[in-house]
């Protein structure tokens, strides 16, 4: 059985999208091609134009393209404002010999760095955190954490995996809040998420997909009303 078959799928500069589905459909491994993690065996991953099929995940990020997973994994040990920090691309001191024959420049760049994690995690609202191990947050303050690391990156496309899954109510809000915002400056967004009503709040388009093919396409409500979609969502709970 192929994983993912036949999906033709365009997000544009600008607008979010939900990928709907029953468990299984292929949706993460989707997001994973997408991201890099895996190559598709035929096909192609387009980003801004471009075949970038055979890209390396560092590589997608460089294009613009970052990713969220289901269940976050924190670097526990280390801050949050660490986290953060390691979200951080194309600094020069990760480079040896920058530390010693561009010691100024590479300390301009830590400090700009640390004050555009500390500007993310006010965003996120775990400012009062930044001193703390991430092995403290709650399930939905590490999906806010990898929110702000993956934004110091500096995307122009997002794709989050659920996030809403174990997340309390009142932390749901403070995502939608920020997804929200975030598109309104103009990051496109791909969202897997079960939750419908957090999908018809936040997607004007939906696709939905099952066993690794495409299913229906259309607004919250025609999508949710297909029946094929229903039939799919049934077929899963049998």
């Amino acid at each position: 059985m192929t994983a993912v078959d036949g999906m033709s799928l365009r997000l544009a500069r600008g607008e979010m999208v939900g990928l709907i589905g029953p468990n299984g459909a292929g949706k993460t491994t989707l997001f994973n091609l997408i991201a890099g993690t895996l190559k598709p065996t035929s096909g192609e991953i387009r980003i801004g134009g471009r075949d970038a099929s055979q890209d390396r995940p560092e590589q997608r990020i460089g294009l613009g393209i970052g990713r969220t997973f289901q269940i976050p994994k924190p670097f526990l040990e280390m801050t949050v404002l660490e986290n953060v920090l390691a979200g951080a691309q194309r600094q020069d001191g990760e480079k040896l010999l920058a530390n010693f024959l561009r010691f100024a420049h590479v300390r301009r760049q830590e400090k700009a760095a640390i004050e555009k994690a500390r500007a993310l995690l006010a965003f996120v609202t775990l400012s009062d955190l930044e001193h703390q191990p991430a092995r403290v947050l709650s399930g939905g303050q590490r999906k806010l954490l990898e929110l702000a690391r993956i934004l110091m990156a500096d995307p122009t496309a997002i794709l989050l995996d659920e996030p809403a899954a174990g997340v309390n109510p009142a932390l749901l809000e403070t995502i939608i809040e920020r997804v929200t915002q975030l598109n309104a400056e103009g990051t496109s967004i791909l969202l897997i998420e079960h939750n419908m009503d957090m999908v018809s709040r936040l997607c004007s388009r939906v696709v939905a997909m099952a066993l690794g093919k495409p299913l229906a396409e259309g607004t919250p409500a025609e999508v949710a009303r297909d029946p094929a979609v229903i039939e799919a969502y049934l077929g899963a709970m049998a």
